[in-house]
């Protein structure tokens, strides 16, 4: 494979084929040390990859209920 003056390569059909890489299909892009790995990006609306991410994260033992009673009783600030 080359690199072209514009920065872009040519990913080999093989491979497009093996992964089911059709034309605008959004990859994401990262350094592994001295390697450069492609992946298929999320495509999921952000939204829902936020949600997804912080899942399961909180550490606060309250339920939703008790989180906007907080924001519905402060009052102005």
């Amino acid at each position: 494979m080359r690199i072209t003056t514009k920065g872009r390569v040519t990913i080999p059909r093989a491979i497009r084929d093996q992964l089911g890489l059709l034309p605008h299909t959004e990859l994401e892009c990262r350094v592994r040390g001295e390697e450069v790995v492609l992946t298929r990006a999320d495509s999921r609306p952000r939204g829902l990859r936020v949600v997804a991410h912080l899942s399961g994260r909180g550490d606060i033992p309250m339920t939703t209920d008790e989180i906007l009673a907080l924001t519905r009783d402060a009052g102005p600030v």
